[in-house]
């Protein structure tokens, strides 16, 4: 099956699947143009939807980047091609983070152009198994660490294969993925969907592992001191309260916040705090969470611009996975925004590495939908599909 010609609609559709992607506080801080000379689709950071305070170095944006990154190599496959990412082209152009070209399909018959989506929230779907790539190891030239393996699609140069397995039942999932704040149940992960979610961040350059229990209880102390300063600082805290918002395309509303653990051990992100009165109005009553939690630690052997673009992409290539097993997940990401914890994160584990997300795994209800921007709005001027 040849691949669909890029008109406006399925650009409308790629850009669609790219918004959709997790991001700090629901900024969505990222914007994208179709280059007409190479027919790439570039993503750039768009620094004014960036948290001035709880992320200033820009290690959060890049990573929210990422994530979109991987949302357009799974719609771009849907719709018949073959995604060649390359991240940091340019150096003289500090924001373009990535382009996603359009490479040849493989005359395999894989693939689908057919959309049968009608909306971006529109019901549930049953996805089929994914099998992801593999690692293998560093990557000279212009990457500077880290490749992915042959099914990733973040290499340069002649394509190794087709990557059709990799990408299976994902692009369904991007519209049914959404974090879910609320508590989980006891039930266990099956080891068999924690083995294939472990391969699909190492299909990306990354490491995935499940905390073990006494592990989890320091994680969860970090955390917690992390919401501890984070309620103490005047400026993080107005800032994560502006992002919460009953309208508009950006930001979290308060439906999607989530309750506090009543027994105060999962330390949820407090977005609210405390008013100026001292009050805490707006947070939904508390409830009791999963008495033992599923944490998983997400790292790269390397902590560079590039490191966190990966990341990002492992990252939702989890969550999309997770979430074509009824798996639902929440990210822990206070202690990452204060350097110190960040590095204490990886203190008592002897595997070298950059802890970049701590992921909550676990069975529960399916987070509500928080808002998006149109993919027109996202879509910068200089390049447009016939």
């Amino acid at each position: 099956m040849q691949p669909a010609a890029l008109d406006a609609a399925i650009l409308e559709k790629l850009i669609s699947a790219a918004v959709a992607a997790p991001s700090m506080h629901n900024t969505q801080p990222w914007r994208y143009r179709l280059n007409p000379d190479t027919v790439a689709l570039e993503v750039r950071a768009a620094p004014e939807r960036g948290l001035r305070y709880t992320d200033p170095m820009g290690r959060g944006l890049s990573v929210s980047a990422g994530a979109a990154v991987f949302n357009l190599r799974v719609a771009v496959a849907h719709f018949g091609w073959e995604p060649v990412v390359r991240l940091l082209p340019h150096r003289s152009q500090p924001d373009l983070l990535a382009t996603v070209g359009l490479g040849a399909s493989p005359g395999d018959g894989a693939g689908t152009h057919d959309d049968p989506r009608p909306g971006p929230y529109d019901g549930p779907y049953d996805a089929p198994h994914v099998a992801p790539g593999s690692y293998d190891g560093p990557h000279p030239g212009s990457y500077d660490g880290p490749r992915p393996g042959p099914y990733d699609g973040l290499h340069d140069g002649p394509r190794p294969g087709p990557q059709r397995g990799l990408y299976d039942g994902l692009y369904d999932a991007i519209w049914r993925r959404h974090s879910s704040r609320a508590p989980f149940s006891g039930r266990r992960l099956p080891a068999r969907v924690l083995c294939e979610l472990t391969e699909a961040a190492r299909a990306n350059g990354a490491t995935l592992r499940l905390a073990a229990p006494g592990e989890t209880s320091r994680l969860l102390r970090l955390t917690a001191e992390a919401e501890r300063r984070t309620c103490g600082d005047p400026r993080r805290r107005a800032e994560s309260r502006d992002w919460v918002r009953d309208a508009g395309p950006y930001g979290i509303p308060p439906a999607a916040l989530g309750p506090r653990d009543a027994t105060g051990r999962l330390p949820m992100r407090d977005y609210l705090g405390q008013g100026p009165d001292g009050r805490r109005d707006g947070h939904p009553p508390a409830a009791v969470f999963e008495s033992r939690p599923a944490i998983a630690v997400l790292s790269t052997a390397q902590d560079r611009r590039t490191d966190w673009l990966r990341a990002g992409q492992a990252l939702e290539h989890v969550l999309l996975l997770a979430t074509s097993y009824g798996v639902r997940a929440s990210l822990l990401h206070q202690a990452l925004e204060w350097s110190d914890l960040r590095w204490s994160l990886s203190d008592a584990h002897r595997t070298p590495g950059h802890v970049q997300m701590l992921i909550r795994l676990g069975y529960g209800p399916m987070g509500p939908a928080t808002p998006r921007g149109e993919a027109a709005g996202a879509l910068d001027g200089g390049g447009s599909a016939t």
